[in-house]
């Protein structure tokens, strides 16, 4: 009997033990502004929206920017090569969603400050304060003119720009067209995405039989990637010719 009753109790005291696996730490693999892998384990961080690497900004002077390659590497170059801590807090879409910090340094609030992402407001209000500083300083995204990461992902020509520069009259058609139009956004994002008649994404490297044929246009549901990883994190496949 006594035996039975110290089961349940056994089993007890090793809960805090297991929720104590919720955190991850290690040397992580950037992927982009707020999305990492430490090991096999493919975190986004959590309260802030970076831009995707695939994502085109304006610059000061109204030039096109790979900002979203510009949010990645100042990731990477602040803490890519230092051990993190992420407190995994749920897990969405086979990824988790965690905080986390490197030496007691809050990474999210760090991207944010320096405005390299936003606060994510439909998920958290934790790094509004951080943003409103970064957009007073124009410093990282708000220096030039934007599309908030989340409206860019669903694009559409109302979208709003942000930004401190006063955008010229065809900032929009620009910045819509970042992921879709004729030209890649950089030498780093050069596989093409398309939807086929079944309604499928499919994704074709510069390598693949069609590739050329594949006319990158917003109405034909076309997208640039920046590698195989981020095609089927969209949920692509390759194409089978």
């Amino acid at each position: 009997m006594l035996k039975a009753l110290l089961l349940p109790l056994s089993f007890a005291l090793l809960l805090p033990v297991a929720a104590q696996a919720a955190d991850v730490s290690g040397v992580p693999k950037i992927r982009d502004g707020d999305q990492i892998t430490i090991g096999g384990t493919r975190i986004r961080l959590a309260g802030i929206d970076a831009p995707s690497l695939d994502q085109l900004c304006l610059s000061p002077k109204g030039d096109r920017w790979t900002c979203g390659i510009a949010a990645r590497d100042a990731l990477a170059g602040h803490v890519g090569n230092k051990s993190w801590t992420c407190s995994v807090l749920r897990t969405d879409k086979k990824q988790s969603v965690a905080k986390c910090t490197v030496d007691g340094e809050d990474i999210q609030q760090w991207m944010v400050q320096n405005g390299w992402a936003l606060s994510y407001v439909r998920m958290s209000h934790a790094y509004d304060a951080d943003e409103k500083t970064a957009r007073t300083a124009k410093v990282g995204l708000w220096q030039g003119a934007f599309i908030a990461p989340w409206d860019w992902r669903v694009r559409n020509n109302k979208t709003v720009i942000l930004g401190a520069t006063r955008p010229p009259k065809n900032a929009r058609r620009i910045l819509l067209a970042s992921a879709s139009g004729p030209v890649a956004p950089s030498p780093d994002c050069t596989i093409k995405g398309n939807v086929n008649t079944s309604g499928e994404c499919i994704y074709h490297k510069p390598t693949s039989r069609w590739y050329a044929k594949i006319q990158m246009k917003i109405s034909k549901g076309t997208r640039w990637f920046c590698s195989v990883e981020d095609a089927e994190a969209a949920g692509c496949r390759e194409t089978r010719r």
